[in-house]
């Protein structure tokens, strides 16, 4: 049987190099946050490790409410989960997560949390699960989804994949290297410059998009629209010509809408608007998708079905914010979305599901895309559990900006820096400073060292620099 026997938070405060305006919200700065739980294996402990921002006006776009009183809901969302596990026993890892899951949802009910918010925490709890489970028995993730040694039960999430496991839809293989689609914020300069003499950053990386293109040989890309007509068209038809120019080579890119559409009929109007004014269609032949246009609020109502029905020539529109429950993506796609997109903080057994349904769907000829998206994600544990989760779901272009909004692991201990520099050498190199900074060669990420980790991070992280809080 799988317990929980301790849990210890470890929390430290980042600062970007660079402000980075998502949706409603503008990060300069950040919490970010490690969780060890040493879990109870039939009598052999082991610990294991997650971490992840806790960024506002996210989870709950409420411009009303106080940055600090959101941050303190998200660590009373961690430590509800902790408390929660601490009652739970096992056979499996996934039978753990779906008895914390039920708990956690019961109490986010009763203390009017959305589900969104509430699962971050179990999301936590499932990672660090998962991490002492795959080094309790000395595999890989890729090998324990292949050979479902965590458990999995895949019809008790989409009943029309009763009887079959993750072996049966995800890659024999994880790929070796991902694209990393590189964000371009709603205030990212465009060119060195657009950038204020006092704005200007001085750590040897790349500030604006062409440097970053020139820096990271980027060729996949996520564009950050709002809805403002004039603006959207103005920015995206310089970025047009700007990947016209420095991806020769070809490029490709997203768009994500951050839920800035409350009215569903006029997105149609503002998409065929953008195509008919930007950039061409050889330009719009390279969109991936569009991620979440339309708020929380109305995104999954009936209304989408009805225009779906009516614009039979859409691009591809998936959810992100909306895929708060196990059932959110059957309801898209039942109104004509054509997927999801995977975060780990949205629950990594989740995503496994929801990569095996959409495989299924592919599987029958209909349309179905899982994306890879992040929040500013950084090493030395979120980033690369993340990329690990990615790759088995079968994922090759991640959204990855977390290097651009910070400066690599230059805020963390220089005994972190160390290990990753040492167990992790093909995916971070020494920056001229001499901090860890992500490598990203020809737009892309190798995954070697990830994919062979117990799961994405090398075991023997040290954390004892960092202030720290014992959940019991």
């Amino acid at each position: 049987m799988i317990s929980l026997r301790s849990a210890e938070l470890f929390r430290t405060h980042l600062k970007a190099r660079m402000p980075f305006r998502y949706g409603i919200a503008t990060m300069t700065e950040v919490p970010h946050v490690f969780l060890r739980l040493t879990f109870d294996f039939g009598g052999k402990a082991q610990d294991g490790l997650a971490a992840d921002h806790l960024p506002p006006k996210w989870f709950t776009k409420d411009p009303n409410r106080a940055l600090h009183d959101e941050i303190d809901e998200m660590s009373a969302v961690i430590r509800a989960a902790v408390s929660h596990a601490h009652s739970l026993r096992a056979a499996t890892p996934f039978a753990f997560w779906r008895e914390l899951y039920t708990a956690q949802a019961a109490w986010g009910a009763t203390q009017k949390i959305p589900p969104l918010l509430a699962q971050f925490g179990t999301s936590l709890v499932e990672r660090a699960l998962i991490d002492a489970f795959c080094r309790a028995q000395g595999v890989t993730l890729a090998a324990a989804l292949r050979a479902n040694r965590l458990g999995i039960e895949l019809g008790a999430l989409h009943p029309s994949l009763a009887g079959t496991t993750p072996r049966d839809w995800l890659p024999a293989t994880p790929p070796a290297e991902v694209f990393a689609r590189h964000t371009v914020g709603l205030s990212d300069p465009l060119t060195d410059a657009e950038i204020p003499a006092g704005e200007r950053v001085d750590d040897g990386l790349p500030q604006s998009l062409v440097a970053c293109i020139r820096f990271y040989g980027l060729s996949h890309f996520k564009l950050k629209i709002n809805g403002d007509a004039p603006r959207d068209r103005a920015r995206l038809a310089q970025m047009a010509e700007i990947f016209t120019r420095e991806c020769p080579a070809g490029f490709a890119f997203s768009l994500d809408g951050n839920e800035s559409f409350r009215e569903v009929a006029p997105f149609a109007d503002y998409v065929r608007e953008m195509q008919a004014g930007v950039g061409g269609p050889r330009f719009w032949a390279q969109l991936l998708f569009i991620e979440q246009p339309w708020h929380r609020d109305v995104a999954l109502t009936p209304a989408i079905g009805a225009l779906a029905r009516a614009w039979p020539d859409r691009p591809p529109i998936i959810i992100d914010e909306s895929d708060a429950a196990l059932t959110s993506l059957p309801a898209a796609l039942s109104l004509g979305y054509a997927g999801t997109s995977h975060k780990n903080c949205k629950g990594i057994f989740k995503s496994v599901a929801n990569a095996s349904l959409l495989a299924q769907r592919r599987a029958a000829g209909l349309p179905a895309m899982l994306s890879g998206e992040d929040l500013s994600n950084i090493g030395p544990v979120a980033l690369l559990q993340d990329l690990a989760v990615a790759a088995c779901l079968g994922v090759t272009s991640i959204e990855r900006n977390g290097h651009h909004y910070f400066a690599g692991l230059s805020q963390f201990t220089a005994a972190m820096q160390s290990h990753i520099l040492a167990h992790h050498g093909d995916l971070y190199i020494r920056s001229q400073a001499g901090w860890p900074r992500l490598d990203v060669r020809g737009g892309r990420l190798p995954l070697g060292s990830v994919l062979r980790a117990p799961f994405g991070c090398a075991p023997g992280l040290d954390l004892s620099g960092l202030p720290m809080e014992s959940l019991a």
